[in-house]
């Protein structure tokens, strides 16, 4: 028996989404469910009292304006994806890729500065969330390098065009988060720290 569908003019269609972009914005929720519980325990403890006073590494500021630059250079390549501009898709997710790398190798050395700062994982909270902070952000970080370089590798092998852009608007979608993710932890300690 064959059903049919009456359409009422008006009505809204259902919304679709592709089930890899919706388990993408599902992850990152739950991302942003964790920094906010870390952020919010953060404040809670630090009215408390017995917190280390200490300035930001500067490698912050650098780790910050390298960020930024990878997404721009990414945003690029997906602009120039949609157009089908391969040589500028391969230059620009490149650059991403490095800058990423960059990035992550700044966050190690802020630790390095850390230590010299005599502020370590354990000892004061303060430290500790920094510490906290810093490294689940990396780690965060490592997955969306590896993404990068994933989608890298497609566009040498052609598979990122303009009829295929899933991947390349996912990778963009997690990069930009990432970074914005990044900017919004090194204002929060800058203002709360």
């Amino acid at each position: 028996m064959e059903e049919k569908f009456a359409y009422i003019e008006g009505a809204e269609q259902p919304i679709s989404m592709h089930p890899k972009k919706f388990a993408l914005w599902l992850f990152m929720v739950t991302v942003v469910m964790i920094f906010a519980a870390l952020t919010s325990a953060y404040i809670v403890r630090q009215s408390e009292g017995n917190w280390l006073e200490f300035t930001l590494p500067d490698i912050f500021y650098y780790t910050s304006v390298i960020v930024i630059l990878s997404s721009i250079f990414l945003h690029w390549a997906y602009v120039s994806a949609k157009k089908d501009e391969l040589v500028q898709v391969r230059l620009g997710m490149s650059i991403a890729v490095i800058l990423g790398i960059l990035f992550l190798t700044g966050q190690w050395y802020s630790w390095v500065a850390l230590v010299d700062k005599d502020v370590y994982f354990v000892g004061n909270p303060a430290g500790s969330f920094l510490y906290v902070f810093t490294g689940l952000h990396a780690l965060h970080l490592i997955s969306g390098v590896i993404f990068l370089i994933i989608v890298l590798i497609s566009s040498f092998r052609y598979k990122v065009h303009s009829q295929s852009m899933i991947p390349m608007e996912m990778c963009v979608t997690y990069w930009h988060f990432l970074g914005g993710l990044w900017l919004y932890l090194f204002m929060f300690l800058q203002l709360n720290h």
